[in-house]
């Protein structure tokens, strides 16, 4: 026990949990956007509409669900951390900035991108987790996607969001392996293809929702005015 509290208080130990807490947070945004993939079906919702209810009534899932809260905060916290513990060691700035000298631009804003993705949770969870599990009437899911993003603010700021998440994964994703000692030159090119898929293809997957819904609205809109 002594052991494993004293790896936890490493530098070494907070970036493995880091590391391990971010790849099953990436595995959960990949489930979710198969998910989410549903809302094409060209049945009005209906198997979209299936799928939440049966998150909702399934206790594994809901159990699951608390290791994924878990793993958020968990995540947040390791980063928020490492991220002081780094500027404890280092207090005093640089006079000159020569890049050379400085860590790559992706890790050193890796806690204002994660503070970004922070700030689109909360506003995801409230817009459609915290309706469609805690309204005191029924709320159709289907419908909750719908009036989201028939809002073009609401899109801009969630397909900006996505774009700081790709960027966030993209060196997330990357620095996990290398932390946990499996990137070498035989894996690299492996997973520098893995990773494409994860920072770019997965948040790409989510852009294309909004972007949909958006001007599928548009479109309907436009119909019926020209019908009446």
């Amino acid at each position: 026990m002594k052991s494993v509290l004293e790896f936890y208080y490493s530098s070494i130990g907070k970036k493995v949990l880091m590391s391990l807490t971010g790849l099953f947070l990436i595995t959960f945004l990949t489930e979710h956007l198969i998910g989410n993939l549903l809302l094409f079906a060209n049945d009005k919702g209906a198997m979209y509409e299936a799928y939440g209810n049966f998150l909702v009534s399934n206790p594994v899932i809901r159990f699951i669900e608390i290791f994924l809260f878990l793993g958020m905060f968990g995540h947040a916290i390791l980063g928020v951390i490492l991220w002081i513990k780094n500027k404890m060691t280092r207090p005093v700035k640089y006079k000159f900035f020569r890049l050379k000298d400085n860590s790559p631009l992706a890790s050193r804003t890796t806690i204002w991108t994660g503070s970004v993705i922070g700030i689109f949770l909360y506003i995801h969870l409230k817009s459609f987790f915290i309706p469609s599990r805690f309204a005191s009437e029924k709320v159709s899911n289907y419908e909750l996607v719908m009036q989201a993003f028939s809002n073009p603010w609401y899109d801009a700021f969630y397909l900006v969001a996505l774009l700081v998440l790709g960027y966030h994964l993209r060196h997330g994703f990357q620095s996990a392996f290398q932390t946990l000692g499996l990137r070498n030159k035989t894996y690299a090119p492996f997973l520098d293809m893995l990773a494409f898929i994860f920072w770019f293809l997965i948040p790409l997957g989510y852009a294309v929702i909004p972007v949909y819904f958006f001007f599928y609205q548009q479109a309907v809109s436009t119909v019926i005015m020209g019908v009446h």
